[in-house]
């Protein structure tokens, strides 16, 4: 439905889309200050002693080398000493639960999920720092407001208190990759409604695509619990990124809709028919990439930015490979696109820390907040880690193994709205193209509001019946049990008093976020 929410959001859209594509570095000139360097120099003019951060973030590639050209220019830039520790992605949530439960939490830890109940009851108890007072206005930090998203700070309020240091992502993320070299070997089209899309891999599981002469092709692959990164695409095209209400107006769940059951529904023929990857649910990322950057699966969903890169590695094996996102596909409630939540969770400071580093921390953040810093980290330096062609930073490669996304981590980023589509390492004409294709994403898609609303009796309750919930999901998908009884379940789930007292708390939160 057309909502206020979806106006104001395409209003944001249409400004982001204005933004150029990423500029290259200017070489070896410190990016522009932020709005902090104002700040008393020492008396000596001998520079300042660099600023030692203490930080646990999410790894998404190799562990990087710290004393590497890019990371010492990045600590050089900053005026910076970096202690990092570096968890891999697959693992990081539970790292991050067991770290809050001991209490000994580092000076700066990243939530992958501002919602997540551990965060939340974290926060509620003291464990991080209340921002509100010393961000104020803004006006000693113009790049933390000017160069996030326009809403971003709004989200992150907990009882109406900013907690978290938002770690700016774009909206257009996420994106379902198909091998086109298998589609056009088999005289598939490009699949555009979520039936053909069903249909043209169950013809390619059954097909021997990498004709090895074995029917071992995985047709959907997913990682964690169900899809994980997919679940949000597929959801978004049966209706179920829409706001759903109960008969009593409160909001549910993404998961507790009849649109989720529908999904559910979708899946389980597609396991029948054996598409789905048979131990879907116990599949980690890690596995997953390497399934698919190996040619063994035909579609994956991930990063539009990882498009080129994996086809680069199926060539090694695989030298037709092409590698293609999917134009958004219809089903029964819209398109197969989830628009991203505009920031990537966010960075939390221990309550641990004094004040005056606090302070430290929120200047290092304003500094690197702006498009010099966000380009930097995207290409590194120039004539090192990429040179100029046709007017477009190319990674070199060094630039390959240093510029990782592990580089994101570090600060909030300035929001841009194709930075996870352009990949550094791709020619221009290949990312131009990529753009272009990826522009309707943002009139179509729709956004997980429940990555940025919450409800304290959810955080609760949720806990309880999860893993019960996820068994009743695989077991309705395997064909252990029937659809008419996994919907049972879930009636039964809601019609327990502290779901619907959590719907009414997630429609005063939309109220309030979204002014609905």
């Amino acid at each position: 439905m057309k909502s206020t929410f979806q106006n104001r959001l395409n209003s944001v859209l249409a400004s982001v889309l204005a933004v150029g594509l990423l500029a290259g570095c200017s070489g070896g000139g410190a990016p522009p200050a932020g709005g902090n360097d104002s700040a008393p120099k020492p008396a000596d003019n001998k520079p300042a002693e660099p600023l030692k951060l203490q930080m646990m973030v999410p790894s998404f590639a190799d562990v990087p080398n710290m004393n590497d050209e890019y990371w010492t220019e990045w600590q050089k830039r900053t005026n910076t000493k970096l202690d990092v520790e570096w968890i891999p992605s697959g693992d990081y949530d539970t790292k991050f639960d067991l770290v809050l439960a001991s209490g000994n939490l580092p000076e700066i830890i990243v939530a992958q999920s501002a919602t997540r109940p551990t965060l939340l009851n974290a926060i509620k108890q003291g464990a991080f720092w209340d921002l509100s007072p010393l961000l104020g206005d803004f006006s000693k930090y113009p790049n933390l407001k000017n160069n996030s998203e326009a809403n971003v700070w709004n989200y992150m309020k907990v009882d109406g208190k900013i907690y978290g240091i938002p770690r700016n992502r774009p909206l257009i993320d996420l994106g379902i990759k198909m091998r086109k070299d298998w589609l056009d070997k088999l005289n598939i089209p490009i699949p555009t409604t979520m039936d053909e899309y069903a249909a043209a891999l169950k013809k390619i599981v059954d097909g021997d695509p990498d004709g090895n002469g074995q029917k071992d092709t995985i047709g959907l692959l997913g990682h964690g619990f169900l899809l994980a990164d997919g679940d949000g695409s597929l959801l978004a095209a049966f209706g179920g990124l829409d706001p759903i209400f109960d008969k009593d107006g409160g909001l549910m769940k993404e998961a507790m809709t009849p649109q989720y059951a529908e999904m559910v529904a979708w899946l389980r023929k597609l396991y029948a028919d054996g598409v789905l990857a048979k131990e879907f649910s116990a599949i980690k990322k890690t596995q997953a990439e390497e399934l698919f950057a190996t040619g063994k699966a035909a579609s994956y969903v991930r990063n539009i930015w990882r498009d080129y890169t994996w086809e680069q590695d199926i060539k090694k094996v695989q030298p037709n490979a092409q590698v293609i996102t999917l134009p958004p596909m219809k089903g029964p409630g819209g398109y197969s696109v989830q628009l991203a939540t505009p920031f990537f969770g966010a960075m939390y400071i221990s309550k641990k820390v004094p004040e005056a580093k606090v302070r430290q921390i929120l200047d290092y953040m304003e500094k690197t907040t702006t498009m010099e810093y966000t380009d930097f980290n995207y290409f590194g330096i120039e004539g090192v880690h990429h040179k100029l062609v046709d007017g477009q930073p190319v990674l070199t490669d060094l630039g390959v193994k240093q510029v990782t996304t592990n580089a994101n981590q570090v600060f909030a980023l300035a929001f841009n709205n194709k930075m996870k589509v352009l990949n550094p390492a791709a020619p221009k004409a290949y990312n131009d193209a990529k753009l272009k294709e990826t522009e309707v994403f943002t009139k179509v898609g729709k956004l997980n509001i429940f990555s940025i609303i919450s409800s304290d009796t959810w955080t609760n309750v949720w806990p309880k019946f999860e893993k019960e919930w996820q068994s009743m999901v695989t077991k309705a998908i395997v064909g252990q049990i029937s659809m008419d009884e996994y919907k049972a379940y879930v009636d039964k789930l809601n019609a327990n008093p502290d779901f619907k007292k959590a719907y009414q708390e997630f429609a005063k939160a939309y109220k309030e976020y979204f002014n609905k």
